[in-house]
């Protein structure tokens, strides 16, 4: 249930240690106290403890809290140690921390930027080329090659 966690509009991660023997009061507290954040808005907030084999979800829902928790059996999370901080994390930050990555990726896929698409002169017609990344023309003409 965690691992595809869908129903909030934002996750929150706390950073560093918490003591995870605490209930939903006292992981609520730290969120509006310390963090200075609304814990009864549509947002998962996630705790870990000292091991980093357990974490614990504080999440409100329309009519109360859900505290979720969570016990590998094997490995632990790559969780951010820097004391009292609160990260936003990107769904794909989410499904890396679930899966047992760390949620800053050095190697990973950067959003690109939108392309302008060029038309041909003579047809008006344009396609997208994956493997030469780059707009070419279904006429092939030269006036679509020099101006690609």
């Amino acid at each position: 249930m965690l691992n595809d966690f869908t129903g909030a509009d934002q996750v929150y991660i706390a950073c560093g240690y918490t003591d995870l023997r605490k209930g939903i009061d006292g992981l609520a507290r730290p969120v509006q106290q310390q963090f200075e954040l609304d814990p009864f808005t549509n947002t998962l907030f996630l705790f870990c403890g000292r091991r980093r084999d357990r974490i614990k979800g504080l999440y409100w829902e329309k009519d109360g809290f859900i505290l979720l928790y969570k016990r590998l059996e094997q490995g632990a999370y790559q969780w951010p140690r820097s004391e009292s901080e609160v990260k936003t994390l990107t769904p794909q930050q989410y499904r890396w921390l679930m899966e047992g990555l760390q949620i800053e990726q050095p190697k990973a896929h950067r959003p690109a930027q939108a392309t302008t698409l060029r038309r041909c002169s003579l047809f008006q017609s344009v396609k997208f080329c994956a493997f030469w990344r780059r707009t070419a023309c279904w006429c092939r003409t030269m006036c679509c090659r020099t101006a690609m």
